[in-house]
This record gives C-alpha cells, structure tokens and sequence, in this order.
C-alpha cells in the first residue's frame, strides 16, 4: 500500500472515554485492525488516558491521543479536544457512550460533517437509560448527530422511544468475535494453581473488570451455594474470576468466609483469555446491566454454555438453546443454573456446541466490520451533500 493510498483515505477520529481493557476498546481495536489502510484512517482520542492496551492496535499509522480530562466539569479538556480535531481535520468523529456525548459538540465546532455515536452499554449511575439529566443531555445534542450505532436491540428501541431519535438514524451492529482465536478446546487448558483443577472438575467462571456493574460478587455467592446444596457440586466444581477492580477483596472475602478458598482462583487482569476459557466449563456473566457483552460472545465461540442475566442485550445472544438466563443479583436462581450443567454433562456439551455454531453463523468479525464500513460510507456520502 501507497503512503499516498493511506493518506487520502479518509480519517475516522474515534472518540473513547479511555483506552484500557473492556469488550467496547476491544470492539473499537478489532474495527480499526480489520478495517482496511486503503478505506479509512483511524486516530484514537482518549478523554482521559490510555494504558498498554493500546499495543493491541496492529497498524503503525494509528495516532493515539490522551486529553487528561479530570473528573467532572473539565472545560480546558474540551478546548485540547478542539485543538486535536482541527489538527487531525477527521472525516467522520465516532464517539461512544455517554463519557464521550459532549464531544459531538465540539466536533460540530471543529467543523466535521459526519458525526456518529454509539451506544454500547450502561454503567450504574444509569442502569435503564432513565436518568432525566442524562436524556436532556441527550436530546439536546441529539441533532448534532448524523447517525447512532447500538449494539443491540434493546439499546436501538432505547434511542428510538426514550431519547427520541428518527429510526433511519440509528443502525444495530452486532458486536462480532474473532472465532479463530477463540475456539472450542481439545484438552483442558493446564492453566491455574498446581492441584487446582483435574480431568474430573468442573470449573465455571467469569472474565471481565471487578466492578460494581459487573457484580462477580453474586457469582462467587451463588458458587458457594450451588457447592453447600448440590452433592456433585461440592465435589466437583472451581471457581475462576478473571480480572481487577474494587469487587477482587469482596469476592475473595466471600469465598473464604464458606471455606472454599482453594477452590477459587483469581488471577487479575490477564493478556490470555482465550486460554483461560478453554480452562472453563460453562462461563457466567453476572452483571446487572450489559449491552452486547464481547466475553459472552467469546465464551460461546470457545464453545461453553452460558450462564447469563436477563439485563441488556444478554437475551439476544443467550437462549435456551445455548445458556441459561436468570434473574440479576440472585444468587440462588445462578446456583441452581450452575448445578444444572454440573450434573448433565451431555447438557453442557448440547449447549456448547450451539453456542458455537451461533458465532460462526450469526456473529463474525467480517460482518461487523463491513457493517461499520457501510455506516461510515453512508454519514460521509450524507455530509458532502
């Protein structure tokens, strides 16, 4: 490829809060990487910062920009925002989630046409979408906005009858996973402690940042129930919480308050997941609230069963074909899933071979990338009109 082929390809700036781990920065590195040097351009725009996630961008022509916008009212962080797009001089700005809302304002300022923003999930300052603060803000910048992007149905219904945007306005793109990286297993993986796990284990767990939205605490209860109740359980079943955050030490507190310490492991944050999946049996998401969730659609490309709560976009990738849905913060209706698979291994390997063949057939990175490509192509024709 031509330096000159790369440099007339139009610019995309996307627009994040931070660029660190997270299934949205994953969806955003996995766009920019596939996403042809002969079609667009991307640069990164960090609000705040950004961290070594950033080395999994492939492309050397990426630009990486961090802000240092300090929490709450920052003006002076939206005048360096200012600054970077007229320098860039982007053909479309994509910003996403509500962090980075305010920077379609500035966008507008700086003069780009083609403005896009995209809803991948809730946080729990506003776990249904029905903060009236937030939805003025919403409908107030709504009209600087050429297109929306939700990443599931539920968040594509939201915009259209909460925040009031025109259905031709708003396109759901499924996130997509990369299903030659994660696949089924033909061995359990050998990871973790040493006497951890054996070919007789059952092991279940989870990946993703220990936060409060994310709720692995009502997973490690559930795990010491399903063990205190359940005969095969209690002989079988590992717990593996893979991640960081506020929700480690109360997990861990949990489980050692029941005694079962050394049939939990929590190994941090980890470059490996793949690998760490195909050490699990049946993965669960306990989170109370979700868009498109990247790890569900991993574990079902790993070909696992998936336990799930029935909050966000979980229910339209997780059904009774593939998983189990439950209700959020019950620990005991996710025991009673969790047994269910421990019992029936037939079950376990029904579900996990649907599950696979639902990536492969419904959820690709191909498809999302083309999908991508088809809005950008659509809000530049738009804006040279």
């Amino acid at each position: 490829m031509s330096s000159h082929t790369r440099n007339t390809a139009p610019l995309v700036a996307h627009v994040v809060h931070q660029l660190a781990v997270g299934g949205l920065e994953n969806g955003l590195v996995n766009i920019i990487n596939r996403l042809g040097q002969g079609q667009y351009r991307h640069a990164v725009v960090c609000m705040t910062n950004y961290t070594s996630f950033s080395e999994r961008i492939e492309r050397d022509d990426v630009e990486i920009v961090a802000l240092h916008k300090q929490p709450g009212k920052d003006p002076a962080s939206y005048y360096r925002l200012l600054q970077t797009l007229r320098r860039l001089k982007p053909s479309i700005v994509h910003t996403r989630n509500l962090p980075t809302l305010e920077a379609q304002v500035v966008a507008a300022a700086a003069g780009v046409k083609a403005r896009i923003h995209g809803e991948h999930g809730r946080d729990v300052f506003d776990l249904d979408g029905s903060s009236r603060k937030y939805n003025v803000l919403r409908k107030t910048i709504r009209p600087l906005i050429t297109h929306y992007i939700a990443v599931s149905a539920d968040l594509r219904n939201w915009l259209m009858s909460v925040v009031g945007v025109d259905p031709n306005r708003v396109t759901r793109i499924c996130n997509g996973v990369d299903a030659d990286k994660f696949h089924p297993r033909a061995q359990r993986s050998t990871l973790g402690p040493e006497g951890f796990a054996d070919a007789d284990s059952f092991v279940v767990g989870t990946v993703g940042r220990m936060a409060a939205v994310k709720d692995q605490t009502t997973l490690a209860r559930a795990f010491v129930a399903c063990v205190s109740r359940h005969p095969v359980a209690a002989r079988r079943m590992r717990l593996v919480l893979v991640g960081d955050g506020p929700l480690r030490a109360e997990c861990a507190e949990v489980v050692a308050a029941a005694g079962l310490a050394d049939r939990v492991w929590m190994p941090g944050e980890r470059d490996d997941v793949a690998d760490m999946l195909r050490l699990l049996d049946v993965f669960v998401l306990p989170s109370i609230a979700e868009g498109i969730s990247n790890t569900i659609l991993e574990a079902m490309a790993t070909g696992l069963p998936v336990v799930a709560t029935r909050v966000g976009g979980n229910p339209e990738l997780v059904d009774e074909r593939t998983g189990i849905l439950v209700p959020r913060s019950d620990p005991d209706a996710m025991a009673d899933a969790l047994a269910s698979y421990c019992e029936d291994p037939q079950k376990t390997a029904c579900h996990g071979r649907a599950a696979r063949k639902r990536i492969e057939d419904e959820f690709s990175l191909t498809r999302m990338v083309s999908e991508y490509a088809r809005v950008y192509a659509t809000a530049l024709a738009a804006a040279s009109n």
